[in-house]
């Protein structure tokens, strides 16, 4: 596991942090939650120190049994930018689809209609003041970014370990997307590997995506990643039938396996993506419907590969 130690000490003692400071930007948040009672006050408030705010955060509460609503409506008496809307309980938690079944809801609530950006967040997640002062910087630097995130870290026995994701991904907790981009790949999928899904079909239709380390903009995960239905050797198997629902070369989809077996559950997790993988393919499950997507995928995917290898041969 590569372990990463950015420069920033603590989240809640930003002693250059100034309410005066703060501007707004034509930015809508959508936090679909459900829940999240025990995390939710650690993004609350990551929001609201932040140096740039959005001129609207819409925060669905998607159907929680707990005191999530009564926290969110808490905030949302202090600060105007901030709203709660619910959503009925469907009775369960639907993993991937749920939540962006949650979002698009959000976005039929907004009424800041002159937004330029929006973004997905999590109710699970802290991150320093300058945040998002550092993401739209990368906006401002680069005219075809698409999307853009932060790297992920959780803290285990003392330590801030990273959940690794490549650079050209964008983290599924803080999907920060120019509106733009996100009108033109036709939003999230109610799928599973939905957070894959929309940052290849960016870059087929010619924009950037990327996540990137920076010591003020690094995003704290407070779950294990792929455990959100509690027991993460079954997230591991989903993680798998989802691959191979987004369309996964197979060579890319084993080697995504044996990387991922360096990773809390060590070795079982990767073998449990593979078998997942296998699984769906053998059963025929359904795959994303678009092959247009699916061979500039495989392409991309190849390249990585191809790349990795004369990498390693020219050392």
């Amino acid at each position: 596991m590569t372990t990463t130690q950015p420069d920033h000490d603590s989240f809640t003692s930003q002693t250059s942090y100034k309410a005066h400071d703060v501007i707004t930007v034509p930015l809508v948040i959508i936090a679909p939650v459900r829940d999240e009672a025990d995390l939710i006050r650690l993004t609350l408030d990551s929001i609201v120190r932040q140096t740039v705010r959005p001129v609207e955060w819409i925060i669905v509460d998607d159907g929680s049994r707990d005191n999530t609503a009564a926290i969110v409506q808490e905030y949302a008496e202090q600060y105007s930018f901030i709203r709660l809307v619910q959503r009925p309980d469907r009775g369960f938690r639907k993993v991937g689809g749920g939540v962006v079944a949650a979002f698009k809801y959000g976005i039929s609530q907004i009424q800041h209609t002159e937004y330029e950006y929006i973004a997905k967040l999590d109710g699970d997640m802290s991150f320093g003041p300058r945040y998002l002062e550092i993401m739209f910087k990368e906006f401002a630097n680069d005219p075809k970014l698409a999307a853009v995130s932060g790297k992920v870290f959780r803290e285990e026995n003392g330590r801030r370990i990273e959940e690794l994701i490549i650079n050209e991904h964008v983290a599924g907790q803080f999907k920060l997307y120019r509106r733009v981009a996100f009108e033109q790949i036709g939003g999230f999928v109610e799928e599973v590997l939905w957070d894959g899904i929309d940052v290849h079909t960016a870059r087929m239709k010619g924009w950037n995506t990327k996540s990137f380390c920076h010591p003020d903009a690094f995003l704290m995960h407070h779950r294990l990643m792929g455990s959100s239905d509690k027991n993460v050797y079954r997230g591991r198997l989903r993680w798998g039938r989802g691959i191979w629902f987004m369309g996964y070369h197979p060579l890319y989809a084993l080697a995504s396996g044996v990387f991922r077996m360096r990773e809390k559950p060590f070795i079982i997790g990767g073998l449990l993506i593979i078998a997942g993988f296998i699984g769906a393919a053998l059963k025929g499950a359904p795959r994303y419907e678009n092959p247009e997507f699916r061979a500039h995928l495989h392409r991309w995917q190849l390249g990585q590969i191809k790349g990795l290898f004369f990498k390693k041969r020219a050392k």
